[in-house]
């Protein structure tokens, strides 16, 4: 079994979410450590009625905190402990919904980069319609071309892994299809990926999410940021103008309401960001999942069940893999 170091102090809810998360993925069967204040989380897994390991780290990074400095000068702090734990062979993996600045920083720094990665990038898989991983999705805001082919390696195999796709599709995220498009980047990245050995379906837009154009998209952390924030939104407002129409007094929709709701909440389900838990920092020596900043129990739950999955199914090895072939 795996074993998942919890950052249990990082995130907007923290440590009450957290640990209540933690409880419920031990309750299905994930080894989890918390590491965090012993003297805050030992009471609040007494009120659960649980008694789960913690490492005692009584130092926390903030969200508006220099990173490479917090890293480097609170060597006490939750995430760094549980990077730590991870780099020492103590954890298979980490989660954490603290800053993601100073997750990824610990990834890279602490539990290390993996051989031959220049850049470790976020990856999360988008739910609608066909799968699509997305990557970078917030990790590096400004990148070179051949750190898009690195992405598009990392994404194939996470599609690979997660999506069952024996042979994934990679695009490039651009402003339109044809070769030649977009910036200096896009243009430059086009022609790497097209001679790297990877199944390369060329320019993809925005509006391609989903329809199967593609298995894996890649870009920036810059635009995959944008495009993520987007899809939530869109998700939310989609939910609402739903509610909307089946709040008017029409005799057929109070009819179909029965059969209607039970369909509207697999989608909403599916559209919920704390059903997917968070997105997978690739490219280091050890399992890093990076949570929502607001993650409920049931986000923590999840991210911690996706950090397991990954490090049961040989994620970072597999990664390692596919890069030495490039």
């Amino acid at each position: 079994m795996t074993r998942i170091a919890l950052d249990a102090m990082g995130g907007d809810r923290a440590p009450q979410e957290t640990v209540k998360g933690a409880v419920d993925a031990a309750a299905g069967g994930v080894e989890v450590v918390l590491v965090g204040d012993e003297a805050r989380l030992r009471p609040l897994l007494r009120e659960c009625g649980a008694d789960l390991p913690v490492v005692h780290a009584p130092e926390e990074i903030g969200m508006g905190e220099d990173v490479s400095g917090a890293i480097r000068d609170k060597r006490r702090a939750s995430i760094s402990v549980a990077a730590r734990l991870v780099a020492e062979g103590e954890a298979d993996g980490l989660v954490s919904a603290g800053s993601t600045g100073a997750t990824v920083a610990a990834g890279a720094i602490l539990v290390g980069r993996a051989p031959g990665v220049s850049r470790p990038a976020l990856a999360a898989i988008f739910p609608l319609g066909h799968p699509t991983v997305v990557l970078d999705i917030g990790a590096n805001l400004e990148v070179r071309p051949e750190h898009l082919v690195q992405f598009g390696v990392m994404g194939a195999v996470l599609a690979q892994v997660y999506l069952g796709v024996a042979d994934p599709a990679v695009g490039l995220l651009n402003i339109g299809e044809e070769e030649g498009k977009g910036r200096l980047l896009e243009k430059e990245a086009f022609s790497l990926l097209a001679a790297a050995p990877l199944r390369f379906a060329g320019n993809v837009e925005g509006r391609d999410l989903g329809r199967g154009t593609a298995d894996v998209f890649v870009t920036d952390g810059f635009s995959g940021n944008v495009l993520l924030k987007g899809v939530e939104g869109m998700g939310s407002a989609m939910s609402r103008l739903v509610l909307a129409a089946l709040s008017e007094a029409d005799p057929a929709l109070e009819a179909a309401l029965p059969a209607l709701l039970p369909r509207l909440a697999v989608l909403r389900e599916r559209l919920d960001p704390d059903t997917h838990g968070g997105a997978h920092l690739l490219g280091t020596r050890g399992t890093v999942v990076v949570a929502h900043g607001s993650a409920s129990r049931v986000a923590v739950a999840n991210a911690l069940r996706l950090a397991s999955e990954g490090a049961e199914r040989g994620l970072v090895a597999r990664v390692a893999e596919g890069l030495g072939r490039v």
